[in-house]
């Protein structure tokens, strides 16, 4: 990663999080964990107010902005608009409620929003498209969300015919997708395709999709664009996964992976 000598504080990226709901504090904290890895220089988790403490500890550098109850409602909103002005991305989705309420703050935060924002979790709905309309995003579903928001059963499906699904949504919405599985597809807006192999099956621990999603944002917030973020990102995890399994097996934390990222993203060539 590249960077101006004579930059100050905020010129290396800001990233907002938003997410998390009473019973899922772990989520945002490993996406914002994930995307001050990546180097930016500031990160805003917006979190459920029982979560803020806990948010607050995981790291000194971590501004975090609480809801105003325990999941994210309409009256949220005007609060964390105004971080989005300040942030040059935003991931929206880890760990949030599937309740009406929260479902529609998320899709007018996403609607009316100027950022470039990565869609995760339970953001990836039937009305994720609509709202994503003309904007900068990357959607990152693994295969049962975009089902979801496809409206179909597509586990099934061959790995061909998921490629040529995930390349023409992506045209079709002007959005670059990253399908997680064993092998990533991966495609941008303009149509163009990859696959990203490697990493292990240590990977199914909770948490790693939020890292990804994360690290996504982070260098999205530095200037790269989104469908090498995607490529850089999947590829890093992926590659901590296959260290760590020398070292720990199976049994390696989220939290591993993520300490893997900086020395993994200094030593990256695409």
């Amino acid at each position: 990663m590249q960077r101006n000598s004579s930059s100050h504080k905020g010129d290396n990226g800001v990233v907002a999080v938003i997410g998390g709901s009473r019973y899922m504090h772990g989520a945002p904290i490993f996406t914002a964990l994930a995307a001050e890895a990546s180097g930016v220089d500031l990160i805003f988790p917006c979190v459920p107010e029982i979560h803020e403490q806990v948010t607050r500890m995981a790291s000194a550098n971590f501004i975090v902005h609480p809801f105003r109850g325990n999941d994210l409602s309409k009256s949220d909103v005007s609060a964390l608009e105004d971080v989005l002005k300040v942030s040059s991305a935003v991931i929206v989705g880890p760990g949030l409620a599937q309740f009406e309420t929260a479902q529609k703050a998320m899709q007018q935060l996403i609607s009316d929003a100027k950022v470039p924002f990565v869609v995760d979790a339970s953001a990836l709905q039937p009305w994720t498209f609509d709202a994503i309309k003309g904007k900068n995003s990357v959607l990152t579903p693994h295969i049962r969300e975009l089902g979801r928001m496809q409206g179909q059963v597509l586990e099934k499906k061959s790995h061909e015919v998921k490629k040529d699904l995930v390349c023409t949504i992506a045209k079709t919405r002007k959005a670059t997708m990253i399908l997680k599985g064993p092998v990533d597809i991966i495609s941008g807006a303009d149509g163009k395709c990859k696959e990203v192999k490697g990493g292990n099956a240590g990977l199914t621990v909770g948490g790693t999709g939020d890292v990804l999603a994360g690290l996504i944002a982070g260098l999205v917030a530095q200037g790269t664009n989104p469908f090498e973020a995607c490529v850089m990102a999947t590829t890093i995890v992926k590659r901590a996964a296959t260290v760590l399994f020398h070292e720990k097996g199976f049994a390696f934390r989220t939290m591993d992976v993520i300490e893997q990222i900086p020395h993994l993203l200094h030593t990256h060539e695409a």
